[in-house]
């Protein structure tokens, strides 16, 4: 075969080769149209399988309405980028419902009718400083009787519990019946009468927050049985519950309900009478367990121990009249002491505690125990008759020995529970109502819970209390309530996170899209750790030889002469030549920094437009060469 006939043979194969290429692309997009593969590290582009069940079970159409300032943000790149990952997110929950969600994008321009839209659902328009127009980043949402939800503004730094928000928003359209939450509570959270200033008191903050968003039903501290549309227990400081009335929390948990429990070694908000004590000693307070519940489901608390942490002490008045003391019973639990992956400890500040509780769950259990709060290594626990009439806080300190290891002060608890009382209903008092032991006995016994279980169990009551984190202003008649901490967020988030569907709680806080250079971060950080280390030298080089030049200057006779010794001129001249070369040395330093990010990036380009492309057409070749190989055989 001729040397032109080769060439032309291979002009025709390339030819056919690109021809077959681009056929190949285009019936694979036939092909595969809608099949996805996410390849990123934290599955950011797959909606969790809670999240799937939700936008499948819709029932009726819910209409999506995408606010988003496209033209206002053309110089917003970051925000752009984010709005983005918003559009993605809810075109992968519009694909997954099967048409039961319509989405709709929407720019709102200033003046327009679009705009007027926004502020009708009441989304939020924020005005940054790089643009002259207001930006929308939002979704409203209806159903189809007319209900209303909406995010007012996608927040980048919330970005975490994306999918949930969206996830409740849904499911909250889907589901529009207000949920019931059934509150057991031995301490007064809804107000009472206060006899020193013969005043009704203002119910607790967390209670009236609660109460704006859900369906709170008192039920009281002692019953037999709880009411069928109860969905959640809100169980606060139980003290001395009957069996009758912990039987019927165990079955109500067996049948499917969630509980979201506040117990406590030591809960200051719930004091003895104060009679008799000195003045300014802080009350006794009390304590409070679930011993039979939580002993037959398989849960750990001592009510008598106390968890004292020496890194997260909060500084407290002594009440003395004396400096703030830091306080090893009262916790400022930090974002680093909460759960990464729990929805209900995301985007959360401080939370503050006292006198909080160890919960803990057996090794050879068979529950998931998840820490939602915990301590820092730097903490111990101490028998609670320690923090009883403590005038002087900073008494805790004395024989403290750290641990070394966290200790869990709330936990999601999920599984199968087995019921606390095996040998089935305890028996009732002679004047129990016969009409309600009646209804009683029809409902069978569970020996185990029918479905997972999921409770949040918190070993501390005081941080619902008011003082522990808000402070409250009376303006022109009206309470406005500050926060300082994010308990209340806490207790709002585990509420919802309780009241939604199983599939709803199943939706976890997933990872960040943006993807940083850790590389380049190292290699930054080594390098400033260097020049730090350089400048260093330097400056006690200069103090040294200041100190130098001085002790030169003393020990002349000839204080007044203006002229320099030849001893002095040489140490000057050698700090000059000295100083240089530092100098010198430090902008080494930083050009070393930026030529090892600049090798390192030249290194990625050349393995993404070179040497990737290089290996997948070699491969392409041997498979074609290896094709045609079997063929001449």
């Amino acid at each position: 075969m001729s040397t032109r006939t080769q060439q032309r043979l291979g002009a025709s194969s390339l030819l056919l080769l690109a021809i077959a290429f681009i056929v190949a692309v285009i019936v694979s997009n036939q092909l595969f149209k809608g099949l996805r593969l996410d390849l990123t590290e934290n599955s950011l582009y797959t909606l969790s399988d809670g999240t799937k069940r939700i936008v499948r079970d819709i029932d009726e159409p819910i209409n999506l309405y995408f606010f988003f300032s496209d033209k206002a943000t053309q110089g917003v790149p970051s925000l752009r980028d984010y709005a983005n990952r918003v559009r993605e997110m809810l075109d992968e929950f519009a694909d997954a419902s099967r048409g039961k969600l319509r989405l709709s994008v929407i720019d709102p321009l200033p003046f327009s009718e679009e705009e007027d839209q926004a502020a009708q659902f009441g989304l939020q328009d924020v005005q940054l400083g790089m643009t002259p127009d207001p930006i929308y980043l939002g979704l409203a949402a209806t159903n189809s009787i007319g209900d209303e939800e909406v995010i007012a503004f996608f927040q980048p730094d919330k970005e975490a519990s994306l999918e949930y928000d969206i996830a409740k928003l849904v499911s909250t359209l889907a589901n529009p019946e207000r949920s019931v939450i059934g509150l057991v509570s031995g301490v007064s959270m809804t107000g009472q009468f206060d006899p020193q200033t013969q005043r009704m008191q203002q119910p607790w903050v967390v209670y009236q927050q609660a109460r704006q968003m859900f369906e709170l039903r008192d039920l009281g501290t002692s019953f037999e049985a709880v009411p069928e549309d109860v969905g959640v227990l809100w169980i606060v400081q139980p003290k001395n519950l009957s069996s009758a009335t912990q039987y019927a929390i165990d079955q109500f948990v067996m049948r499917g309900g969630k509980a979201l429990i506040f117990v406590d070694p030591l809960a200051a908000i719930d004091a003895a009478a104060a009679e008799g004590m000195p003045q300014g000693m802080p009350p006794m307070g009390q304590s409070s367990n679930l011993a039979l519940l939580f002993d037959g489901w398989g849960i750990t608390f001592n009510d008598q121990e106390v968890v004292a942490d020496a890194q997260l002490a909060l500084a407290i008045s002594s009440g003395l009249g004396g400096r703030p003391t830091r306080h090893y019973g009262y916790l400022g639990v930090t974002p680093e002491s909460m759960s990464e992956n729990d929805i209900t400890t995301t985007e959360l500040s401080t939370i503050n505690a006292a006198m909080a509780g160890r919960l803990n769950v057996p090794d050879d259990s068979a529950l998931s125990f998840e820490p939602l709060l915990s301590s820092s290594p730097n903490s111990s626990t101490m028998p609670a008759s320690r923090f009883t009439f403590l005038p002087d806080p900073s008494s805790l300190q004395q024989g403290f020995v750290a641990g070394g290891q966290p200790m869990v002060l709330a936990a999601r608890i999920t599984g199968t529970l087995p019921s606390a009382f095996p040998d089935g209903r305890p028996t009732t008092t002679p004047d129990t109502d016969d009409t309600d032991q009646d209804t009683d006995d029809v409902t069978q016994h569970l020996m185990e819970s029918t479905e997972s279980a999921n409770l949040i169990v918190v070993a501390d009551v005081d941080m619902l209390s008011d003082p522990m984190w808000v402070q409250v202003q009376n303006f022109f008649g009206q309470q406005i309530a500050n926060a300082f901490a994010s308990n209340g967020a806490f207790i709002v988030n585990a509420l919802e996170n309780l009241t939604g569907s199983s599939d709803l709680i199943a939706v976890r806080s997933r990872g960040s899209f943006a993807r940083p250079f850790t590389k380049v971060d190292e290699l930054r950080v080594d390098a400033e750790a260097r020049f730090l280390e350089t400048q260093q030298r330097l400056q006690q080089e200069l103090d040294e030889t200041e100190r130098r030049l001085g002790e030169l200057e003393s020990s002349r006779e000839d204080s007044g002469s203006l002229l320099l010794t030849n001893e002095q001129q040489a140490e000057i001249d050698r700090f000059i030549d000295q100083r240089a070369s530092i100098r010198k040395e430090l902008r080494a330093v930083q050009r070393g920094l930026d030529e090892d990010i600049e090798s390192l990036g030249t290194v990625l380009k050349v393995i993404n437009i070179g040497l990737m492309p290089f290996l997948l057409t070699v491969g392409t070749l041997l498979v074609l060469w290896r094709r045609r190989q079997r063929e001449a055989v």
